[in-house]
């Protein structure tokens, strides 16, 4: 049974890209996804939601990397986001989510009141490559579309970063160079692929990208999502595993089951 209770200082990933992150006395989400297994436009889903949006009880920060495609968003999950009371996302996905969804240019941020009554918490956004980096940018100047993560801080907590799906070390660099203590990651690997974009070059880090992240980043905790539950994840937690092994990151490799709450201490 997955337990969904209020944590001090915690994440959990519930599958695909969808995160739960509880950080001082707030409880965030990142890219929702609660929609049940099969076709969605172009993708496929492979796995029903591991628990019903419901379950997640009141949330306060909805965190939305982009939301031109489904495994970041699909139908329950935008359903889900247009009811937060807060959604952050980029500028181009702002007018879509609702009356309380802020966009957010990379380098710029939002705070929230905390309720454990310690100040507040600081959403910075940060770039996102969604794809490669030499690809052929659209009319925006994106790759596939613009993508932002996140950066989440505050007096006595530990800083984590939601990297949203990039692709690019060396926008990992530029964050770790702005950005110079990270304590944890939440990072969206799988090495996604769809074959009519980029010659199906990956759109998300793949392993060892996603190990090479890890030792820029200098995380003492690397929590792996958008690895799994969608036919286009080329790779999957047996591969990041052998990654961060053979980079020696091991140790701060947090492969455990969707549901399971890591401290990010």
């Amino acid at each position: 049974m997955v337990s969904l209770d209020r944590q001090e200082c915690a994440a959990t990933v519930l599958g695909g890209p969808t995160a739960v992150i509880d950080l001082g006395g707030l409880r965030i989400v990142s890219d929702p996804t609660f929609d049940d297994a099969g076709p969605s436009g172009y993708l496929t889903k492979l796995s029903d939601p591991l628990v019903d949006a419901a379950e997640l009880g009141a949330v306060d920060v909805v965190l939305v990397s982009h939301d031109q495609h489904p495994d970041n968003l699909d139908t329950r999950g935008r359903a889900f986001t247009l009811e937060a009371p807060l959604v952050l996302t980029t500028d181009s996905s702002a007018p879509r989510l609702g009356a309380h969804a802020v966009g957010l240019k990379p380098w710029s941020s939002h705070t929230i009141a905390r309720p454990d009554g310690n100040g507040e918490l600081t959403v910075l956004a940060v770039p996102a490559v969604h794809g490669p980096e030499d690809a052929e940018r659209e009319a925006d100047g994106f790759v596939n579309c613009e993508v932002v993560g996140f950066v989440l801080s505050g007096e006595g907590l530990p800083t984590v970063y939601v990297s949203g799906d990039n692709a690019s070390i060396r926008t990992v660099a530029e964050i770790s160079r702005r950005v110079p203590r990270i304590d944890a990651a939440v990072l969206h690997a799988g090495a996604a692929r769809v074959l009519v974009k980029h010659g199906g070059r990956p759109l998300s880090l793949d392993s060892r990208r996603a190990a090479a992240a890890a030792a820029v980043l200098d995380a003492p905790v690397v929590l792996p999502a958008h690895y799994d539950g969608w036919a286009h994840f080329s790779e999957g937690r047996a591969d990041l595993e052998l990654a961060f092994e053979e980079a020696g990151l091991t140790s701060v490799l947090r492969s455990v089951d969707h549901g399971t709450w890591v401290n990010l201490r």
